[in-house]
């Protein structure tokens, strides 16, 4: 199964664009998990302490583990975040924080060491940014967690950028890249 992390506030959102010619270019069947429409919230004291007491007990039942292990059971993983604040939107760092469950998407081996525990193979980042993109903050930290505590080997970035710069013109970099992706691959 192919699970569509969408992070994307605007209904007609360019990253969302870029994101669905990925979504046919790899064909198959997906599950979206809109993260603007889920009930998402930051960790606090209480659920930290409910979801540490769970971790212990070794009991993974509770509803809040069940995005983390949608995350971990999913052959392939495609995040369609917008270039914020030369990040992503919070929402999806607290799906993240939301996720990272020990036992389900990861566990640590004798040494301390994180060894990942997702089935997925592939995980594509998918952005548009207004001007030039920098990766370091946004898909430079998803492609950490994936490869070095997920057990996601492989990680591609797809990007669209200076969209919004006087001079360029937006949609024909967006067709161009969609384009791409739909004739010569992802890649």
């Amino acid at each position: 199964m192919t699970l569509y992390i969408n992070c994307c506030v605007r209904e007609e959102s360019r990253t969302k664009r870029l994101a669905m010619a990925v979504l046919h270019k790899l064909g198959g069947d997906f599950t979206e998990l809109n993260l603007y429409k889920e009930n998402l919230k930051p960790l606090d004291r209480e659920t930290l302490n409910k979801r540490t007491a769970l971790i212990e007990q070794g009991d993974y039942s509770d509803p809040m583990f069940d995005y983390a292990k949608q995350f971990a059971n999913a052959d392939t993983i495609i995040i369609a975040a917008p270039y914020w604040d030369l990040s992503f939107p919070a929402t999806l760092k607290i799906y993240i924080e939301n996720i990272y469950v020990t036992g389900i998407v990861s566990t640590y081996d004798e040494s301390g060491m994180p060894v990942g525990l997702c089935k997925a193979k592939e995980l594509y980042y998918v952005t548009t940014a207004g001007g030039p993109y920098d990766p370091t903050y946004s898909y430079g930290y998803i492609e950490s967690l994936a490869k070095s505590f997920f057990g996601i080997p492989k990680t591609h970035l797809v990007k669209a950028e200076m969209l919004d710069v006087e001079g360029y013109d937006a949609e024909k970099i967006m067709n161009r890249e969609i384009n791409r992706i739909l004739k010569n691959g992802i890649l």
